[in-house]
């Protein structure tokens, strides 16, 4: 046996593995590094991850494999792309920049997945160190800096329209090293070139938009002219780089002349299940105007403050999610609205009548002040949404979580005034406890059980705690067994500061299995509905630029579900979480259970969720990406031809 190597013989280090001929490298690197010249393989490592995982930066790298998702008509699906360098090339502080280019997935039948429609990719940008921010990127080529020694994450979403035809969608993502002064052709315009292909092209704006009403031989000279222009800006030199001689190439055409890429095959299967339009399931999220003010320099009723919170609602939309506005008052009194505008205005029978909202809050009192009184206000707004079609979404949102005898009394007294204008109006009260000041039973659970008791009739929507419950899921039994459906009353659930780790929750660090989790918990417990505080509610800041922080006191993320644009970039649309993407797959989880359950029962849709290991109680569901597919796979298989 060969005597052990001692450290500090032989230069050193040789105790732990390092020798002259322990690195095996297929094509190992000598001197400085062209990588137009060094396949990009050589250079970094690329492979693929789950939506569900948190790639932080010291993420180990895997094989590179390919990647196939399965997604209904109407859903979103997302996946990973890590990349991490193996040797730096940029000679800068950076190790190097590698630019990503993705095409359309395409069918055999010839259907599409647009670039820029359908997909897209957004950055991986940490908060406090944590991996949530994702940052739009530029497509179909985006150019992103790697840092020695870490791991960088690409988010890659499809949303799938309505009417797309089912079949398989199959595509690529390609990634080439590069040298880090090299730019796409549009940042390398002068102001000049700018100006010229500006004017160009609203030359030919001018020449086609008035033509309603023009003689027919007057339209085709005008397009004819049009098209001569778009040609010559086409052929411009600003766009020689996708020419070759026999005139202009596709950029993937181009790109296969090299094989030095790095090809991520990509397989979407679309099926011909269609997500509903309207959520099955109302997730209401709040949305603070006030941090919209401050930071955004809008008073308050001023033009630009509607149209900020235009912005918000209607961006919020595409997450299944039905915002409220909100704005606290004394003692956890909340004013909560949909619409800013008042229920005889347009915008509000906009909102309203929108099918992705599946509910939405109207105010007790003037969100603007205006000059009637509130009673008069009230009543006015009622008489006109009673006589709406979408009346049946409507709920009033009055208290948050009031906790004393005096709190309770307030609360009752408001709905007392809703009801009085409409006896079939929702109120919906959040809750985790009784009155402390007036016990209602011996313990604090058994008074907890007895508040729908005590709210009723001034409540219908019994709005719980997942906190209350702890581990014990068969205390929800006891909630349901208190409440009466027969008259309109519902039970709906909340998380906030709680429930904590190892529960699902939205909190900034837990498990991505454990932020989906959240809905299949609301799934499988018979919640009918669910409420989250805030989605936008960070410290105060009167620069939109400024750095995100999150409120004292409070569990990192906890009410923040997105952020700013302009902390990240020069683009005003907010920008997501990997949380609130998780939050509309758990949403559109929901819909697939949903689907099987009305073919096979909900017995056995809840036998799927346990025996795939999905979910099975507040502590136990999967931490491993690989059942959640496995039960979407049984739900496809077993739901195609009857959906």
């Amino acid at each position: 046996m060969a005597v052990p190597p001692v450290e500090g013989v032989a230069g050193g280090g040789t105790a732990y593995g390092w020798n002259d001929g322990g690195l095996n490298v297929s094509n190992p690197l000598k001197g400085s590094i062209d990588p137009a010249e060094v396949p990009t393989a050589d250079l970094v490592h690329v492979w693929c991850l789950p939506s569900t995982a948190n790639v932080g930066p010291q993420e180990v790298p895997r094989n590179l494999e390919p990647v196939n998702l399965l997604a209904a008509r109407n859903e979103r699906e997302s996946v990973q792309l890590a990349i991490r360098p193996k040797v730096s090339w940029s000679g800068s502080s950076v190790a190097g920049v590698v630019q990503v280019q993705c095409c359309d997935l395409c069918s055999a039948s010839g259907d599409r997945l647009i670039v820029g429609q359908s997909l897209k990719l957004r950055r991986v940008v940490p908060i406090l160190g944590v991996p949530d921010a994702l940052v739009p990127l530029d497509l179909p080529i985006s150019q992103i800096s790697l840092q020695p020694g870490e791991t960088t994450a690409v988010w890659v979403s499809i949303d799938v329209p309505n009417e797309q035809p089912p079949g398989l969608y199959e595509g690529e993502i390609i990634i080439n090293a590069t040298k880090a002064d090299t730019e796409s052709s549009s940042q390398c315009l002068g102001k000049a070139e700018k100006h010229q292909l500006f004017t160009e092209l609203r030359n030919c704006l001018d020449a086609l938009e008035p033509i309603d009403g023009k003689p027919l031989d007057e339209v085709v000279e005008r397009v004819k002219s049009s098209t001569t222009s778009l040609r010559k800006v086409l052929l411009s030199s600003s766009f020689s780089e996708f020419f070759s001689d026999n005139g202009p190439v596709d950029m993937m055409d181009e790109d296969a002349i090299s094989n030095l890429s790095v090809r991520v095959k990509l397989s979407l299967t679309v099926w011909d299940f269609i997500i509903p339009t309207t959520p099955s399931l109302p997730a209401v999220f709040g949305i603070s105007d006030t941090v919209i003010e401050d930071r955004f320099g809008v008073g308050h009723g001023s033009s630009e403050w509607y149209d900020a919170l235009e912005q918000h609602f209607k961006w919020l939309l595409q997450y299944r999610i039905s915002p409220y506005f909100c704005r606290w008052g004394d003692s956890m009194r909340v004013l909560t609205y949909t619409s800013p505008w008042p229920a005889d205005h347009p915008k509000s029978d906009e909102y309203f009548s929108d099918p992705r909202l599946a509910a939405y809050a109207v105010p007790h009192s003037p969100v603007v002040s205006c000059n009637d009184a509130a009673k008069d206000y009230l009543q006015k707004e009622i008489e006109i949404l009673r006589t709406k079609s979408h009346w049946k979404k409507a709920y009033f949102y009055l208290w948050d979580e009031p906790l004393n005898m005096e709190q309770y009394e307030s609360l009752c007294n408001m709905a007392s005034e809703v009801h009085a204008y409409a006896p079939d109006a929702r109120v919906l009260t959040t809750y985790y406890c009784g009155p402390s000041d007036a016990p209602l039973a011996p313990t604090p659970f058994e008074a907890f059980l007895k508040v729908p008791k005590f709210l009723r009739p001034h409540t219908q929507i019994y709005c719980t705690s997942e906190w209350v419950f702890g581990n014990r899921e068969d205390l929800v039994k006891d909630v349901i067994s208190e409440l009466h459906p027969e008259n309109g009353e519902e039970w709906w659930t909340y998380v906030c500061m709680g429930p904590s780790d190892p529960h699902p929750n939205w909190h900034l660090g837990m498990r991505g299995t454990q932020h989906r989790a959240v809905m299949w918990r609301v799934w499988k417990e018979g919640g009918t509905g669910f409420l989250y505080w805030g989605a936008n509610c960070y410290e105060k800041a009167t620069v939109p630029s400024a750095e995100i922080r999150f409120r004292r006191g409070l569990p990192p993320g906890d009410g923040v579900l997105y952020y700013p644009g302009e902390v990240f970039s020069s683009s005003k649309q907010p920008v997501a979480s990997l949380r609130l993407e998780r939050i509309l797959s758990g949403l559109q989880d929901f819909e697939y259970l949903k689907l099987y359950a009305s073919r096979y029962g909900k017995e056995e849709a809840l036998t799927l969720l346990e025996k795939t290991g999905v979910y099975l109680g507040p502590e136990r569901y999967t931490h491993e990406h690989m059942a959640i597919d496995i039960m979407r796979g049984e739900i496809f298989s077993s739901c195609r031809s009857c959906s």
